[in-house]
């Protein structure tokens, strides 16, 4: 039988039957161990120069959707959040007191969760607080938004701070699939959002949408994907919903009967991405999107896109300081998570203590490893050396067979339709996986 052709893609299934990670870091996080890592992130912050990017991680929103993988927690509880807060001011004093007087910040991003969880009151006092406590050298703001608490104060604090990216949480327009994954949302919300981000003075504006969602087909994609086009929005970041109720059970709310299968799954997102490529939009990696003016775009098309813990990016820093709990800081030579649990994130903070209690210290081989699948997810090339293309071709070979990569000397080149499969093909250079793990569907 031949294989299945959905718009610019081959459908090989058995190339995609085994569970990938999504490598926003190599190492990826399944391989952090349990420890105390504040030593070496004392050590590390201390010997850092140069450029270096801040994410502030705000695990709390107005509203727990249940498809949600995030470690977030609902923001009902004021006296709660407060207090996180009062922790979050003082790791940031305490991370800046480490550094020294050469380490510039030129990117500040807030993630969550939700940001807009918490007062706008409360955001701006972040914001003077790093200002106060960092030399930050004209910074980049960008923030995670929920539109349905996207409030006129909020919108005020967005345009006086000057945060030029924002990132909306939309997954879908189709209100039956809205109610089906417990967030509703009407299409005036995000059109409202959309413009008072403008009038805000945000540049770039990101949707998150979602493919592979309970009752979604082919159709309700398809509109979903040109409503956010037609509203502008800069990036589009498309991703396929894991479901794994066994690790994340608020997805037992959702009918897991009226998913789509894994075939279903690789049309939709054959599909969504000849239709995003076909209305002009520069194809970022595997599943982001960006229009040809926005610097994501431009970065895919120079060879300096990267990817980290907030996915492709085009920040080039190669330091990225996680702050609050569960955030996970790229220091080079470690890879470092805060405390999950915002309780005991609290008490360790409060006690003048840096929370790191998960992480690991990446060896030369795990760093030449990650330049490698960085390289090919990022630049889709990527050179190889002699010993790990030896190692792998066994392994590459049924990519190859399928015109999906070709070696040009020593370096691996990912085809044109090779999209679905590169994190496949990357995989194939994780010295890790050979411990199961799980991880969502390739596509």
């Amino acid at each position: 039988m031949s294989p299945e052709h959905f718009a610019d893609w081959i459908y090989y299934p058995e190339l995609l039957a085994q569970p990938v990670p999504r490598y926003t870091s190599y190492p990826t996080a399944a391989e952090f161990g349990d420890g105390d890592f504040s030593a070496n992130q004392r050590e590390t912050l201390a010997g850092l120069s140069g450029d270096v990017s801040l994410y502030l991680h705000i695990p709390y929103c107005k509203d727990i959707c249940w498809y949600c993988g995030c470690n977030t927690g609902a923001a009902n509880r004021t006296h709660r959040l407060a207090a996180y807060l009062d922790a979050l001011h003082e790791e940031i004093e305490l991370v800046a007191g480490m550094l020294g007087p050469q380490v510039r910040v030129t990117r500040i991003a807030f993630g969550g969760g939700s940001p807009n969880a918490i007062s706008p009151t409360d955001f701006v006092r972040l914001v003077d607080a790093l200002l106060v406590n960092f030399r930050v050298i004209d910074p980049v703001f960008s923030i995670e938004l929920d539109p349905r608490s996207l409030t006129p104060a909020w919108l005020m604090a967005i345009r006086g701070i000057g945060v030029i990216k924002a990132s909306m949480g939309v997954q879908t327009f189709d209100p039956r699939v809205q109610e089906a994954i417990g967030r509703i949302q009407p299409r005036e919300t995000i059109a409202q959002g959309v413009e008072g981000l403008r009038k805000a003075g945000v540049e770039s504006i990101n949707f998150d949408l979602m493919y592979g969602l309970p009752f979604q087909d082919d159709a309700i994609l398809a509109d979903t994907l040109d409503q956010a086009t037609a509203m502008g929005a800069d990036r589009i970041a498309l991703f396929g919903y894991a479901h794994v109720p066994h690790l994340l059970p608020r997805q037992q709310r959702i009918d897991a009967s009226q998913l789509p299968d894994q075939r279903q799954r690789f049309r939709m997102a054959a599909e969504g991405y000849t239709r995003l490529v076909n209305a002009g939009y520069q194809p970022v990696g595997f599943d982001h999107f960006a229009l040809p003016g926005d610097g994501l775009a431009q970065a895919a098309v120079s060879g300096s896109l990267r990817r980290n813990f907030q996915g492709f990016t085009d920040d080039t820093a190669p330091v990225l300081i996680g702050l609050g709990a569960s955030s996970i800081s790229e220091l080079g030579g470690s890879l470092v998570q805060n405390e999950k649990n915002a309780g005991r994130y609290r008490m360790l903070v409060g006690a003048g203590q840096l929370s790191g209690r998960r992480g690991l210290i990446r060896t030369g081989e795990d760093r030449r490893r990650a330049r490698l699948i960085e390289a090919l997810l990022c630049q889709g090339e990527a050179q190889v050396d002699a010993d790990l293309a030896r190692a792998a071709f066994d392994r590459l070979e049924p990519f190859r067979e399928r015109g999906l990569i070709r070696w040009d000397g020593d370096r691996l080149v990912l085809e044109r339709g090779s999209e679905p499969y590169a994190r496949s093909i990357a995989a194939v250079f994780d010295a890790y996986r050979q411990v199961s793990r799980q991880f969502s569907s390739a596509v």
